[in-house]
Protein backbone atom coordinates (compact mmCIF):
# COMPACT_ATOMS: atom_id res chain seq x y z
CA UNK A 1 0.00 0.00 0.00
CA UNK A 2 1.23 3.49 -0.86
CA UNK A 3 -0.24 6.66 0.64
CA UNK A 4 0.61 10.32 1.11
CA UNK A 5 -0.10 12.17 4.34
CA UNK A 6 0.98 15.38 6.05
CA UNK A 7 2.79 14.85 9.33
CA UNK A 8 5.06 16.29 12.02
CA UNK A 9 8.07 14.39 13.35
CA UNK A 10 7.77 13.79 17.09
CA UNK A 11 10.90 11.73 17.71
CA UNK A 12 13.63 10.02 15.73
CA UNK A 13 16.51 7.64 16.36
CA UNK A 14 19.21 6.00 14.28
CA UNK A 15 18.50 2.48 13.02
CA UNK A 16 21.10 0.06 11.72
CA UNK A 17 23.99 1.63 9.82
CA UNK A 18 22.36 4.39 7.78
CA UNK A 19 18.62 4.41 8.49
CA UNK A 20 16.40 6.26 10.93
CA UNK A 21 13.16 5.33 12.65
CA UNK A 22 10.84 8.27 13.39
CA UNK A 23 7.49 8.66 15.11
CA UNK A 24 5.19 11.10 13.29
CA UNK A 25 1.79 12.52 14.06
CA UNK A 26 -0.10 12.67 10.78
CA UNK A 27 -3.34 14.31 9.78
CA UNK A 28 -5.11 11.24 8.38
CA UNK A 29 -3.36 8.30 10.08
CA UNK A 30 -2.61 9.58 13.58
CA UNK A 31 0.67 8.56 15.24
CA UNK A 32 2.71 6.20 13.11
CA UNK A 33 6.28 4.90 13.02
CA UNK A 34 8.21 5.18 9.76
CA UNK A 35 11.64 4.13 8.50
CA UNK A 36 13.78 6.62 6.59
CA UNK A 37 16.27 4.52 4.59
CA UNK A 38 19.79 5.78 3.96
CA UNK A 39 19.41 9.22 5.54
CA UNK A 40 22.60 8.94 7.60
CA UNK A 41 24.73 8.53 4.51
CA UNK A 42 26.55 11.59 3.17
CA UNK A 43 24.18 11.83 0.19
CA UNK A 44 21.00 10.90 2.10
CA UNK A 45 18.09 12.72 0.48
CA UNK A 46 15.43 12.41 3.19
CA UNK A 47 17.40 13.64 6.20
CA UNK A 48 15.56 16.97 6.57
CA UNK A 49 12.22 15.13 6.49
CA UNK A 50 13.25 13.03 9.50
CA UNK A 51 14.33 15.82 11.86
CA UNK A 52 12.26 16.51 15.02
CA UNK A 53 9.19 18.75 14.49
CA UNK A 54 9.77 18.91 10.73
CA UNK A 55 6.40 19.30 8.99
CA UNK A 56 6.07 17.74 5.54
CA UNK A 57 3.92 15.75 3.12
CA UNK A 58 5.26 12.18 3.22
CA UNK A 59 4.92 9.45 0.61
CA UNK A 60 4.86 6.13 2.47
CA UNK A 61 5.05 2.52 1.37
CA UNK A 62 3.68 -0.14 3.75
CA UNK A 63 4.23 -3.79 2.96
CA UNK A 64 1.21 -6.00 3.62
CA UNK A 65 1.03 -6.99 7.32
CA UNK A 66 3.93 -4.73 8.33
CA UNK A 67 3.59 -2.35 11.27
CA UNK A 68 6.42 -0.13 10.02
CA UNK A 69 6.11 1.97 6.88
CA UNK A 70 8.97 3.20 4.71
CA UNK A 71 9.25 6.80 3.53
CA UNK A 72 10.01 6.91 -0.19
CA UNK A 73 9.76 10.67 -0.70
CA UNK A 74 8.10 13.85 0.44
CA UNK A 75 7.77 17.59 0.24
CA UNK A 76 9.00 19.69 3.14
CA UNK A 77 6.56 22.36 4.35
CA UNK A 78 8.43 23.84 7.33
CA UNK A 79 11.33 23.09 9.67
CA UNK A 80 10.54 26.09 11.93
CA UNK A 81 14.01 27.70 11.70
CA UNK A 82 13.41 30.32 14.41
CA UNK A 83 12.47 27.56 16.84
CA UNK A 84 15.72 25.73 16.10
CA UNK A 85 17.80 28.85 16.74
CA UNK A 86 16.44 29.31 20.28
CA UNK A 87 17.11 26.76 23.02
CA UNK A 88 14.00 27.83 24.94
CA UNK A 89 11.71 27.56 21.91
CA UNK A 90 13.30 24.30 20.82
CA UNK A 91 12.85 22.76 24.27
CA UNK A 92 9.18 23.76 24.34
CA UNK A 93 8.67 22.36 20.83
CA UNK A 94 10.23 19.06 21.86
CA UNK A 95 8.08 19.07 25.01
CA UNK A 96 4.90 19.45 22.95
CA UNK A 97 6.02 16.65 20.62
CA UNK A 98 6.79 14.36 23.55
CA UNK A 99 3.38 15.02 25.10
CA UNK A 100 1.68 14.12 21.81
CA UNK A 101 3.79 10.97 21.53
CA UNK A 102 3.14 9.86 25.11
CA UNK A 103 -0.59 10.69 25.28
CA UNK A 104 -1.84 9.47 21.91
CA UNK A 105 -2.37 5.85 20.76
CA UNK A 106 -0.95 4.64 17.48
CA UNK A 107 -2.97 4.74 14.25
CA UNK A 108 -5.93 6.64 15.68
CA UNK A 109 -6.23 9.87 13.68
CA UNK A 110 -7.35 13.06 15.37
CA UNK A 111 -7.28 16.21 13.19
CA UNK A 112 -7.78 18.30 16.34
CA UNK A 113 -4.53 17.03 17.90
CA UNK A 114 -2.65 17.58 14.66
CA UNK A 115 -3.92 21.16 14.37
CA UNK A 116 -3.08 21.80 18.05
CA UNK A 117 0.53 20.69 17.57
CA UNK A 118 0.87 22.66 14.32
CA UNK A 119 -0.56 25.78 16.00
CA UNK A 120 1.90 25.45 18.90
CA UNK A 121 4.92 25.09 16.59
CA UNK A 122 3.76 27.94 14.36
CA UNK A 123 3.31 30.32 17.30
CA UNK A 124 6.72 29.31 18.68
CA UNK A 125 8.18 30.18 15.27
CA UNK A 126 6.85 33.75 15.28
CA UNK A 127 6.62 34.76 18.97
CA UNK A 128 8.58 34.30 22.17
CA UNK A 129 6.93 31.74 24.48
CA UNK A 130 5.25 32.87 27.68
CA UNK A 131 5.23 30.97 31.00
CA UNK A 132 1.64 29.91 30.21
CA UNK A 133 2.57 28.18 26.94
CA UNK A 134 3.31 24.69 28.31
CA UNK A 135 0.31 24.42 30.68
CA UNK A 136 -2.05 25.84 28.04
CA UNK A 137 -0.85 23.25 25.51
CA UNK A 138 -1.19 20.45 28.08
CA UNK A 139 -4.73 21.47 29.07
CA UNK A 140 -5.80 21.60 25.41
CA UNK A 141 -4.22 18.22 24.68
CA UNK A 142 -5.99 16.78 27.73
CA UNK A 143 -9.26 18.05 26.26
CA UNK A 144 -8.49 16.56 22.84
CA UNK A 145 -7.53 13.23 24.44
CA UNK A 146 -10.75 12.99 26.45
CA UNK A 147 -9.20 13.84 29.83
CA UNK A 148 -10.24 17.52 29.86
CA UNK A 149 -12.20 19.13 32.66
CA UNK A 150 -15.63 20.58 31.90
CA UNK A 151 -15.30 23.41 34.40
CA UNK A 152 -12.52 25.24 36.28
CA UNK A 153 -10.97 23.66 39.36
CA UNK A 154 -8.99 24.96 42.34
CA UNK A 155 -11.05 28.20 42.28
CA UNK A 156 -9.61 29.29 38.94
CA UNK A 157 -11.81 31.97 37.38
CA UNK A 158 -13.96 30.86 34.40
CA UNK A 159 -12.50 33.61 32.17
CA UNK A 160 -8.91 32.56 32.93
CA UNK A 161 -9.83 28.93 32.28
CA UNK A 162 -11.43 29.91 28.95
CA UNK A 163 -8.37 31.86 27.86
CA UNK A 164 -6.05 28.95 28.66
CA UNK A 165 -8.16 26.73 26.41
CA UNK A 166 -9.05 29.11 23.56
CA UNK A 167 -6.76 32.14 23.18
CA UNK A 168 -3.60 32.19 21.07
CA UNK A 169 -0.61 30.85 23.03
CA UNK A 170 1.36 34.03 22.36
CA UNK A 171 -1.36 36.18 23.96
CA UNK A 172 -1.25 34.37 27.30
CA UNK A 173 1.06 36.86 28.98
CA UNK A 174 -0.19 37.31 32.55
CA UNK A 175 1.12 39.91 34.99
CA UNK A 176 -1.46 40.43 37.76
CA UNK A 177 -1.08 38.56 41.05
CA UNK A 178 -4.48 36.89 40.61
CA UNK A 179 -3.60 35.64 37.13
CA UNK A 180 -0.18 34.39 38.23
CA UNK A 181 -1.85 32.46 41.05
CA UNK A 182 -4.33 30.96 38.58
CA UNK A 183 -1.43 30.02 36.31
CA UNK A 184 0.28 28.24 39.20
CA UNK A 185 -2.95 26.32 39.82
CA UNK A 186 -3.13 25.33 36.14
CA UNK A 187 0.44 24.05 36.38
CA UNK A 188 -0.65 21.96 39.37
CA UNK A 189 -3.59 20.50 37.41
CA UNK A 190 -1.20 19.49 34.62
CA UNK A 191 1.33 18.04 37.06
CA UNK A 192 -1.31 15.87 38.76
CA UNK A 193 -2.62 14.63 35.42
CA UNK A 194 0.83 13.72 34.08
CA UNK A 195 1.84 12.01 37.32
CA UNK A 196 -1.31 9.89 37.18
CA UNK A 197 -1.27 8.86 33.51
CA UNK A 198 2.44 8.58 32.64
CA UNK A 199 4.45 5.54 33.68
CA UNK A 200 7.72 7.48 33.76
CA UNK A 201 8.60 11.22 33.73
CA UNK A 202 8.78 13.26 30.56
CA UNK A 203 12.36 13.52 29.30
CA UNK A 204 11.83 17.12 28.23
CA UNK A 205 11.10 18.13 31.83
CA UNK A 206 14.49 16.90 33.03
CA UNK A 207 16.96 19.82 33.39
CA UNK A 208 20.13 19.56 31.35
CA UNK A 209 23.14 18.10 33.22
CA UNK A 210 21.56 18.54 36.67
CA UNK A 211 21.75 15.70 39.19
CA UNK A 212 18.83 15.21 41.64
CA UNK A 213 20.90 16.85 44.40
CA UNK A 214 21.73 19.87 42.22
CA UNK A 215 18.10 20.15 41.10
CA UNK A 216 16.91 20.11 44.73
CA UNK A 217 19.41 22.81 45.66
CA UNK A 218 18.47 24.96 42.66
CA UNK A 219 14.76 24.64 43.43
CA UNK A 220 15.25 25.67 47.05
CA UNK A 221 17.01 28.85 45.87
CA UNK A 222 14.36 29.80 43.29
CA UNK A 223 11.98 32.68 44.04
CA UNK A 224 8.20 32.16 43.58
CA UNK A 225 8.19 34.45 40.51
CA UNK A 226 11.03 32.44 38.90
CA UNK A 227 9.30 29.16 39.75
CA UNK A 228 6.23 30.23 37.75
CA UNK A 229 8.41 30.77 34.69
CA UNK A 230 9.85 27.23 34.72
Amino acid sequence: MIFTDTGIVLFRQDFREADRIAALYTLEHGRINLRFPGVNRAKGKLKALSEPFACAAYRVYVRGGSALGTVTGGKLESVFPSVRRSLKRQTLAMHCCELIMRLTPQRQPSPGKYRLLLQALTELEYADPTPAFAPAFTLRLMQQAGFGLDRPVLQISPEFWRRMHEDAFSSLDFTSAEDLLSLAKCNEVCRRFLNQYLNFPLKTLQPFTLSPEELSQATSQTSPAEALAI
